[in-house]
């Protein structure tokens, strides 16, 4: 199956590195109370089984990257429990979620089950941006739970089939969209419209910042918090409603 537009994008950039995290999409789950792990390994393989996309993996053929989705027997994501404190649970999630991927041998995604102590619990789920993004995450750590309730209760999780996987979508989109060898296909349009829009721009757009561009970009990142008075935030909310655009 070949690779979506977006997954071409993601693919091109891990043959460069599969050791950043940069393209992780993280989750951790914090459960509390009796675990039955056993419920849980098996609802992780229902979810495995249940998204083609969790399965697969993208090698590539004279150059050229490809979706291989691998049946659902040959993937298990092992959450037998890890054993950790309560003062390195953090740092050992942070951890492994931070660990990169080789997306053309291994499949996208990762769990593992951290013990605080035999009634806390936390469920870390990584899934590569190739198969994934932050709106996948919701609908990932939902199918986890209706499957590890079901399981809990002796059963097998009761959704329907999926109608559709990504590889329909991928197929989808390369025939919308024809080839760009065609210079009447979609795409060629497409692409042709932005060569115009965009002719003549500088290759590097200097916004301005309070640091100099770095030579290879770092990735890391921080957080600043900060109040906002009542004042500006009722100003803020007349604003909305008399129907005034604020930008941050």
């Amino acid at each position: 199956v070949p690779l979506s537009l977006a997954q071409q994008r993601m693919w091109f950039l891990n043959r460069f590195d599969t050791l950043s995290s940069a393209n992780n999409i993280p989750v951790a789950i914090r459960l509390s109370g009796l675990l039955d792990a056993a419920a849980l390994q098996a609802a992780v393989s229902d979810v495995v089984a249940r998204h083609e996309i969790l399965r697969t993996v993208y090698p590539e053929v004279d150059g050229v990257g490809f979706q291989e989705v691998l049946s659902a027997d040959r993937v298990r994501l092992d959450v037998s429990p890890v054993v950790v404190s309560e003062s390195d649970v953090v740092g050992a999630v942070t951890e492994f979620l931070s660990a990169g991927f080789d997306v053309a041998v291994e499949v996208p995604v990762r769990a593992r089950l951290f013990a605080v102590s035999e009634s806390e619990f936390v469920l870390a789920l990584v899934v590569h941006h190739i198969s994934g993004d932050g709106v996948s995450m919701g609908p990932l750590t939902r199918d986890v739970m209706v499957a590890y309730e079901a399981r809990s209760r002796g059963e097998v999780p009761g959704w329907a089939p999926l109608e559709v996987q990504y590889a329909d979508y991928a197929l989808w989109q390369r025939e919308t969209l024809g080839s760009e060898d065609d210079p009447s296909s979609l795409i060629s349009r497409q692409v042709g419209f932005w060569e115009s829009a965009l002719a003549g721009l500088p290759d590097q757009l200097d916004l301005p910042a309070d640091r100099p561009r770095p030579v290879v970009a770092s990735n890391r990142g921080a957080s600043h918090s900060f109040v906002v008075g009542a004042d500006v935030h009722a100003g803020i909310r007349r604003g909305r409603r008399l129907g005034v655009r604020c930008s941050r």
